[in-house]
């Protein structure tokens, strides 16, 4: 009986272990830095056009006009 118990308890333990969620920053040296305003700064791809991504981000809903 007591066997029986300690394999409950074990199945009920590993269904509450938490996974460790693994999350990967992208690499700010690989990406040109596109300054909004003072306190603003985006990243975006090398290739992609800074001002396009300037006015992108200041048409979105919510952003401060300058």
């Amino acid at each position: 009986m007591l066997m029986a118990n300690n394999n409950i308890t074990e199945r009920n333990n590993s269904m509450y272990e938490k996974k460790q969620k693994t999350v990967e920053s992208p690499d700010l040296t690989k990406m040109q830095e596109v300054v909004i305003d003072r306190r603003t700064k985006i990243y975006i791809a090398i290739s992609a056009d800074p001002e396009e991504a300037r006015t992108r981000y200041l048409s979105r809903p919510g952003s401060k006009k300058l």
